[in-house]
């Protein structure tokens, strides 16, 4: 009888359930959207309700689909959207407000105030993150400060604090476990990635309980057991990371210099760099790529806010198009070097400005301009933030990589990858299994699970689809990108 690893990819949008075979193939997927709540400007939250139906659905689901029994299961790994923050009631299990969002900037205002007074380079020492509203020290803060009792009884040990995979972790294990991973604890901006533990002094200077703290472990470990009373059996939980973390464990990146960039609501362009943390000289993050039997491995990160989400938005808010799958051919009906630049800065901006108060814009307007070449500009944003992204990598890294591993749901649009090769003037990658965030957390809780004797055989298992060659004359790159240069230099706030 076939045995699977089932993955829960607990995403900004939605929630998937993948079952994966030995060989990293997928034999089922179950998929479900969610709300998303705004209920100011820049606020954005999800009812953890929400999340945990959508959740457990698309788990049971995908059992129907692949017509298998639980027993056929031999564990699961779990991978989530990070930084977003949900505070809950130990005895009761529910949630004392809405779960904030990574993308959330309500608390900008306080991330100034720790800047102005000087915070920066003790936060930047200890976590490898900059002072911003994108990780969860400020939002479990602000909770703290904004929801009636709740410093009370967190001081009282009443509450418990996790990222998504921890609040999954705790309801799926009914309360018996309250742990997280090593990746996903680093963008709290509560972990001392140098100790691999929570920080006393960002706890003081947070305002932050400790009690409320989730237990830290690898990424590949045991985090419990699943109650059998969601699925129909008890199955190890064997492998936790971070969304971004865990494509870049699927895509195989091992070795220092190896990187990805996955665009699904966001872009995230991560490069291994190994066993010592390196620091950026542009504003980018240093993170732990994956922990395995207690040693880190670290890597350099981008954060570009909205990707994917762009696409939503043109779909949904402006209804210029009924499916995301008819973008490619509206971008490939507009001429080469059109003026048209959409800046996606609806949340702010994300690396390497961290702009929280940018706003979003399109510019270059003519009265030629139609539906065509604003979804293209759409699209090419995504490219161009990855530029950004690449120059400070490279800066960083004293070096220029020669290919570019990319996943997520954008990289099916093969005209917004080959613009993506020739904006950044190297080879990008697709891979045969497009489900690598998913994939990693399988792969890490296959190796728990001695499905993968190690990293080597995991590396074996990667397979390129396709390879996207830069095309594009060096004068011709520049020049769009100057373009987009100077459309962000009119949407900052500073």
């Amino acid at each position: 009888m076939s045995s699977f690893i089932l993955a829960i990819d607990q995403g900004t949008t939605s929630s998937r359930a993948i079952l994966f075979d030995r060989q990293g193939q997928v034999a089922a997927v179950a998929q479900q959207e969610f709300p998303q709540h705004f209920p100011q400007d820049g606020w954005i939250e999800h009812n953890p309700e929400d999340i945990w139906d959508s959740v457990v659905s698309t788990c049971r689901e995908v059992l129907v689909k692949a017509d298998i029994s639980a027993q056929q299961i031999d564990g699961i790994g779990i991978t989530n959207q990070r930084e977003t923050t949900v505070l809950w009631d130990r005895v009761t299990n529910e949630p004392l407000y809405n779960a904030i969002v990574w993308q959330d900037r309500r608390t900008s205002d306080l991330c100034q105030t720790l800047r102005d007074e000087g915070h920066t380079d003790t936060v930047q020492a200890h976590t490898g993150l900059l002072i911003d509203p994108y990780f969860s020290a400020t939002k479990l803060a602000w909770i703290l400060d904004h929801v009636e009792g709740a410093r009370e009884r967190a001081e009282r040990g009443e509450l418990a604090f996790g990222t998504v995979d921890s609040f999954l972790i705790w309801r799926l294990t009914n309360g018996k476990r309250h742990v997280t991973d090593a990746t996903n604890a680093s963008r709290t901006a509560l972990f001392n990635i140098h100790t691999q533990q929570w920080d006393d002094e960002l706890l003081a200077l947070f305002n932050i309980p400790a009690s409320l703290l989730p237990e830290v472990k690898d990424s590949s470990d045991d985090f419990g057991t699943i109650d059998a009373s969601w699925l129909g059996a008890e199955l190890p939980i064997a492998g936790v990371a971070g969304d971004q973390q865990a494509a870049l464990f699927g895509q195989a990146c091992f070795t220092p210099g190896m990187g990805k960039s996955t665009y699904g609501t966001g872009c995230f362009m991560i490069v291994n760099t190994g066993d010592e943390p390196a620091t950026s000289r542009n504003r980018l993050l240093t993170t732990i790529a994956y922990r395995l039997n207690g040693k880190p491995t670290y890597a350099i990160e981008g954060s570009i806010f909205v990707a994917g989400a762009t696409v939503q938005w043109l779909r949904d808010g402006l209804n210029l198009f009924a499916d995301a799958a008819e973008t490619e051919a509206l971008a490939r009906e507009t001429r080469s070097g059109h003026s048209v630049y959409l800046v996606p800065a609806f949340t702010g901006l994300g690396a390497p400005h961290w702009d929280p108060k940018a706003r979003g814009a399109i510019l270059g307007l003519t009265r030629d301009t139609g539906i065509a070449e604003i979804v293209a500009a759409g699209l090419q944003a995504v490219c161009y933030q990855t530029r950004d992204l690449e120059r400070c990598m490279s800066d960083d890294m004293s070096a220029k990589s020669g290919k570019l591993r990319v996943d997520g749901g954008m990289v099916k649009n093969n005209w917004v990858m080959q613009f993506l090769a020739d904006m950044l003037g190297v080879e990008v990658d697709r891979p045969a299994i497009l489900e690598t965030t998913a994939l990693g957390a399988a792969y890490l809780a296959g190796l728990r699970l001695g499905w993968y004797a190690d990293l080597d055989e995991i590396e074996r298992l990667w397979r390129c689809e396709k390879s996207f060659v830069p095309c594009m004359d060096e004068a011709t790159r520049e020049h769009l990108y100057q373009g987009w240069q100077d459309a962000v230099a009119r949407v900052r706030s500073a």
